[in-house]
């Protein structure tokens, strides 16, 4: 009797125990060996044990990912800064560029917003860069050389797009303290200075900072970036450097001259810019290299503008793109021949509403309702 009594209160304990950990339980007490735990016929455990454990192995994974994306994601930001940081520090700077000694009375009164850039491309017809980091030849020498290019580019306050208004070279204009002249000798006469305060005086507007190029340099560029594809008379045409350098200069053999050479310059910087900005530069570190180095080579500006500056600007402009800049040239009413030269007459009517506008930070409102301004198109001669 002893015996079975034993016998009976194993068996109960056995049932209780089933009742607590049912068959296929996952209690964290059910090890091996015990009801419902990993026996010899059941490898691996049960069926919810194994989910759990690969929840946590999908968790565990899960994280390493997303950590690794941030480091990846650091790495790379960190990359960018230093990429940013180190070329802002490259661009050669230019001392005494503004004017000096001009009465407060004839200074232009500070933009309502923005900031505007005197963009001048120097045309030395000299085999020596003569503007940034490797410039060989003088910046500026009487009499030797003439700006060729000389843009006004407007960054408004919301930083909504870009404004480039091109001069045209051959501007009758008055230089001050040389009488009337073509807006180009102003450099040749008087370098930065004289320059700016020629342009000052013609459009009222502040100029803020100052960015020199030398064609030559942006040859280079051209070249680093594998040439650039422009449509000339209805045809692709890909130009190499020299080829695209030929484009920019042509001027006698337009049919509008001087204006189509403008906006031959506009959509020539306007290709090449979107050239740069392309993913595929920067996916290979040696080509980027190579390009940021040109580029920064081929830029001065004026010392006003810090490293810090042109972090900023780089930054508060990052989501204008070259295609959607607007490009256009000042408002003139013809040609001429004075003195024997061939010059530009600009309209000072129509430039009033212009300039105004720049100096108003409202170049949105008056592209869109002048649609007889000459802008420059899809594509040029």
């Amino acid at each position: 009797m002893g015996d079975r009594r034993a016998a009976d209160a194993a068996m109960t304990d056995r049932s209780k125990a089933t009742d607590v950990l049912p068959a296929g339980g996952s209690s964290d007490d059910a090890g091996s060996g015990a009801v419902g735990g990993t026996g010899a016929g059941e490898v691996g455990g049960t069926p919810s044990r194994r989910r759990t454990k690969r929840r946590s192995r999908a968790r565990r994974v899960l994280i390493g990912a997303v950590t690794l994306l941030a480091v990846g994601l650091l790495m790379v930001g960190g990359i960018a800064w230093w990429t940013v940081d180190h070329y802002t520090g490259k661009v050669d700077r230019i001392s005494g560029v503004f004017p000096t000694k001009i009465p407060e009375a004839e200074q232009p009164a500070p933009s309502h917003g923005g900031r505007t850039f005197l963009l001048v491309g120097v045309d030395s017809r000299s085999d020596l860069p003569t503007t940034g980091r490797d410039a060989k030849a003088p910046q500026w020498k009487y009499g030797a050389q003439r700006s060729d290019t000389m843009m006004l580019v407007h960054l408004p306050e919301d930083h909504s797009g870009t404004y480039v208004v091109s001069l045209p070279r051959d501007a009758w204009v008055d230089v001050p303290g040389h009488g009337k002249s073509k807006l180009n000798a102003a450099f040749s006469w008087g370098g930065p200075p004289l320059l700016i305060d020629t342009v000052q005086r013609l459009t009222k507007v502040r100029v803020d900072h100052l960015a020199v190029i030398d064609w030559e340099g942006f040859k280079k560029l051209t070249d680093s970036v594998g040439g650039v594809d422009l449509v000339v008379d209805g045809a692709s045409r890909h130009m190499n450097g020299t080829e695209a350098l030929t484009y920019v200069r042509e001027r006698k053999h337009l049919p509008r001259g001087d204006f189509d050479r403008t906006h031959r310059q506009q959509y020539f910087l306007r290709t090449l810019l979107g050239k740069v900005m392309r993913p595929s530069t920067f996916s290979n570190p040696a080509k980027a290299t190579e390009v940021l180095d040109d580029l920064t080579a081929a830029v001065s500006v004026d010392d006003r503008l810090s490293d810090g500056d042109l972090r900023t600007l780089l930054w508060d402009n990052r989501n204008v793109r070259p295609g959607s800049i607007v490009f256009m040239n000042a408002p003139a009413k013809g040609t001429d021949t004075i003195s024997g030269q061939s010059v530009v007459l600009l309209d000072d009517s129509a430039g009033a509403e212009l300039w105004q506008a720049m100096r108003q930070d409202s170049l949105d409102t008056y592209v869109e309702t002048h649609e007889d301004a000459d802008r420059l198109g899809a594509t040029t001669h």
